[in-house]
């Protein structure tokens, strides 16, 4: 009986062993009889590992002394490490001492290459003085140029190739075996030693000279549109100035006129451009007189002349500023800063301080200074009893009673005196009377005629002809306005 029950316990035991998973997921059934045996079976199989751990003895071993900084230089090249900590890429190897020969002296290069530049105030020959090129051959190249470039001329930041050669001993320098410039704009020179001595290459640049002709609409403004088509600044100013002397640049000049323009333009087979001055100049007036004038050379000078031979510079420019506009005009007026109306003798021109300031006509300077309210004031005497004064200048650009031409310039726009802001008072004078500067006419001037008119009118028939190679400035479009 009692070997009976036994049994049954034995085979109960077994099949609870068979049937217990050890490797219980502690994730799942969290709570359960299953997981509380897995969890059982964990910690005491944790308990265990640490006690066995506990009673492990520790395994002795020799100490290493540290390593001195030669070890450590030596061992640099086995390391793993980036470079900014020691580490390289290959283990040094110190040299024999025992064949090592010392050098008496370092090696020199034997040429070296390199480039100068030339800069504002200093020489040509300065500048290869302190590239290392000596005293006679800086002497040999400024006569072989002297013949060819003046060397003065050549312009500031122009690069010089240089080659400079093996010397004999330290104390001299070394010869100059190759150099080359850009001497002009359509010249490049080439200087190169030739058994022992120097000799010059000329190397030509071929240029185009093909005028750069630009036209298009004024519309908002003539100084934007001009800018906008791409006209060099200087062009630009010499086109307001010039066709100052036919139309008045004020209230002559609307958004629908187009304006044309031809300017001298050199470009070099390097790309390089250079560009020259105004030879033609037009304005398209809608519904008016298309207005021109050309550059052409009479009295062994250039002058300006209208299409008809006319001369341009006739009477009084109606516009005696750059990149000005009317301000105030001529009659009685409530003055702003001395509150009463009185009478204003002349015309005001809005314009950015330090403008340029022209002759309005050709004649001699009777005044220059300080004139009471006028602040800086200039006075120019004209022939037939002509005057014109000029006021609130920031600068004087001439003297008293000098000659000046039309056009030239007198002085620059400023605020001195009693004034409101940057401009210039302009007054016309006629035989001791003031005038309207607007209002008032003039005749006179060259008139070409004969050969001079033929040679005239073929150069303003092939500057029409050019064609056009600036591209045109668009209307803007005003908002809700659809573009046509």
């Amino acid at each position: 009986m009692a070997r009976a029950r036994l049994g049954r316990w034995r085979e109960a035991a077994a099949g609870l062993a068979l049937g217990t998973d050890l490797s219980t997921d502690l994730g799942a059934g969290i709570g359960t009889r299953h997981w509380w045996l897995g969890l059982t079976s964990c910690l005491l199989l944790c308990g265990t590992a640490i006690t066995l751990a506990l009673d492990v003895p520790l395994i002795p071993a020799a100490g290493r002394a540290p390593l001195t900084p030669s070890q450590r230089e030596a061992l640099s090249g086995q390391f793993i490490a980036p470079l900014a900590f020691g580490g390289r890429t290959g283990a040094t190897t110190r040299p024999d001492p025992a064949l090592v020969v010392p050098l008496a002296e370092i090696p020199e290069r034997p040429r070296i290459e390199l480039t100068a530049r030339t800069v504002r105030g200093r020489s040509l020959g300065a500048t290869l003085k302190r590239a290392g090129v000596g005293a006679s051959d800086i002497d040999a190249v400024e006569g072989l140029l002297r013949g060819v470039v003046n060397a003065s001329a050549i312009p500031s930041a122009t690069d010089i190739d240089l080659v400079l050669g093996r010397r004999e001993t330290r104390s001299m320098p070394r010869p100059l075996e190759l150099m080359g410039l850009r001497a002009a704009f359509d010249l490049r020179v080439a200087v190169s030693r030739v058994d022992g001595a120097l000799v010059l290459k000329r190397i030509p640049i071929k240029i185009d000279s093909t005028p750069l002709r630009v036209n298009g609409l004024v519309a908002g403004g003539l100084d934007r549109a001009l800018r906008s088509a791409g006209v060099p600044a200087s062009a630009a100013a010499e086109y307001r100035r010039v066709m100052g002397y036919v139309v008045d640049m004020q209230r002559g000049v609307g958004k629908k006129d187009r304006f044309d323009i031809i300017v001298e333009r050199d470009r070099a087979e390097t790309g390089e451009v250079r560009y020259g001055g105004m030879v033609y100049a037009a304005l398209d007036r809608a519904g008016k007189e298309k207005l021109e004038v050309a550059r052409h050379k009479f009295g062994g000078r250039q002058e300006w002349f209208r299409q008809t031979g006319e001369s341009a510079r006739k009477g009084l420019m109606r516009t005696p500023v750059d990149g000005a506009r009317l301000t105030s005009a001529f009659g009685m007026r409530f003055h702003p800063l001395l509150a009463y109306s009185r009478m204003h003798q002349g015309v005001d021109f809005g314009a950015r301080h330090g403008a340029p300031i022209f002759a309005a006509a050709a004649g001699k300077v009777a005044f220059v200074g300080p004139h009471g309210g006028h602040g800086n004031y200039i006075r120019l005497q004209h022939s037939g009893g002509l005057a014109t004064a000029y006021a609130h200048m920031s600068r004087f650009a001439v003297k008293s009673g000098q000659q000046v031409s039309q056009g030239q310039v007198i002085g620059h726009v400023g605020s001195t005196g009693v004034s409101t802001g940057p401009h210039l008072h302009y007054e016309v004078w006629l035989k001791g009377k003031p005038v309207n500067p607007m209002t008032l006419k003039f005749i006179g001037g060259t008139q070409l005629s004969g050969r001079d008119l033929n040679n005239f009118q073929g150069e303003l028939s092939r500057l029409r002809s050019l064609a056009v190679t600036g591209a045109d400035t668009p209307e803007p479009v005003r908002p809700g306005r659809r573009p046509a």
